[in-house]
């Protein structure tokens, strides 16, 4: 599965890229269907919930699947992101 990062406002370390191609290739498990997957990892100004935001969309056939997440952390969010990703893909399998 083919797997596109990008950071905006910020430049992500090689690490947090390395974090987020292992957590994202996970997704293959539970949809062995998709295509692809884009992550935009994003900085906005501070707020109550974090201002690491982590945007996901998983191209599978009908129909993309998208989230966005904020956390204090960029892992946080892409955690965060993944579970929602999964549940989506939970309830498409059993319609």
């Amino acid at each position: 599965m083919d797997v596109k990062i990008q950071s905006l406002k910020f430049d992500a370390s090689k690490q947090l890229i390395e974090f987020v191609e292992k957590k994202m290739s996970r997704l293959e498990r539970f949809a062995d269907n998709a295509t692809g997957v884009d992550v935009v990892l994003r900085l906005e100004k501070d707020d109550e919930k974090g201002n690491k935001v982590a945007l996901v969309t998983l191209h599978i056939p009908g129909g993309d699947i998208l989230t966005e997440q904020r956390a204090r952390t960029f892992e946080e969010a892409v955690d965060e992101a993944l579970d929602v990703v999964k549940r989506q893909i939970e309830k498409r399998k059993d319609k």
